[in-house]
């Protein structure tokens, strides 16, 4: 079941699409199977150029994997003076729907991973006409809460791990990072890489690890190419437009208050990453109750398992469409 990663520098089996999307320009890959027929319609939110996108193509699949606001090619509108609601799971589940609706989609399956779980969970409340089916790689679904509960209240509570998102969503990061070889650094930290000493460049508990980023080199969950392709992208517009999505808790949960429901209607897949020290198991614990159809599979694997493990995430993958989407089947 191996597929070569995407190429994103020249690919022939995708194109580098961009669309107007409520005002604001997004980029996409779009990817068709070689025939031109397609059996369905995927979006791929936060899909890392993983090999999952020719994957799904050779499956019979129309691909289309968006840049959310503020990432790669897509706009990185400030804040301010814009509003933060638009780095807001509601304002992506609308941009979603509207490029859906400019390719043509009455319905699509949609699919996420990190953030991406997090805004296709909402997409699946706000537009649930619209999504037929939906899944989500490493991130639970978390209900929408009655009472604000800060970042900060998270941490010195349940979730310890999250340390890193308050220093994310402050301005440290965003003031030191600001040049290409910037950019470069960070990009080795959060691949994975290290010191001559076994220096690090991120943890949950810190988040960036500032002081030590000169050390390090390219981590192995990059390769060379989507590494340039990722430096290239970032030092368009910084990290403005990245670090804002730490900077919408407040704003998610007063768009949450008007949500019709919590419970997600539509079918579900949820795959869990067992070795996440971020999204833990114990995150997801409880979360089937919000479901009407949820099939559960899980991977022995860390955060970033579609670039660790491809072949067990798209094996996974083909089960549930083989199964569920195209098998009409509730579960596996």
């Amino acid at each position: 079941m191996a597929v070569e990663p995407i190429d994103p520098f020249s690919d022939s089996r995708v194109t580098h699409e961009t669309a107007k999307v409520n005002g604001y320009t997004y980029h996409y890959i779009l990817g068709v199977p070689q025939n031109g027929q397609y059996k369905a319609t995927i979006f791929l939110v936060s899909a890392l150029l993983s090999s999952a996108i020719p994957f799904l193509i050779s499956l019979g699949l129309r691909v289309v994997a968006p840049d959310l606001m503020g990432f790669g090619g897509t706009d990185a509108p400030k804040v301010p003076p814009n509003s933060i609601h638009l780095y807001g799971y509601k304002r992506a589940a609308d941009d979603i729907a509207e490029l859906a609706k400019q390719l043509g989609c009455k319905q699509i399956i949609l699919g996420g991973h990190d953030w991406g779980g997090m805004v296709v969970w909402r997409t699946a409340l706000w537009h649930p006409e619209l999504i037929s089916h939906v899944f989500s790689i490493c991130t639970p679904y978390m209900a929408p809460q009655k009472d604000y509960i800060s970042t900060e209240q998270l941490v010195k509570g349940p979730l310890p791990q999250f340390a890193y998102q308050l220093q994310l969503a402050g301005p440290d990061v965003e003031a030191a990072l600001q040049s290409e070889e910037d950019i470069r650094m960070f990009f080795n930290a959060m691949s994975g890489g290290r010191g001559p000493n076994g220096e690090v460049g991120f943890s949950p508990e810190r988040g960036v690890h500032l002081d030590d980023l000169k050390k390090l080199k390219r981590g192995p969950l990059l390769d060379e190419k989507v590494y340039e392709y990722y430096v290239q992208q970032y030092s368009r517009n910084g990290l403005h437009g990245t670090l804002n999505w730490y900077r919408t808790r407040e704003a998610n949960y007063k768009d949450d208050l008007d949500l019709p429901t919590d419970k997600i209607e539509m079918p579900a897949l949820f795959i869990q990453a067992n070795y996440d020290s971020v999204l833990k198991p114990s995150m997801a614990a409880g979360m089937n109750k919000h479901f009407t159809q949820l099939t559960r599979a899980d991977v022995d694997a860390q955060h970033f398992c579609q670039v660790t493990h491809p072949d067990k995430i798209n094996a996974i993958l083909k089960d549930w469409l083989d199964g569920v989407v195209f098998g009409g089947k509730s579960t596996l």
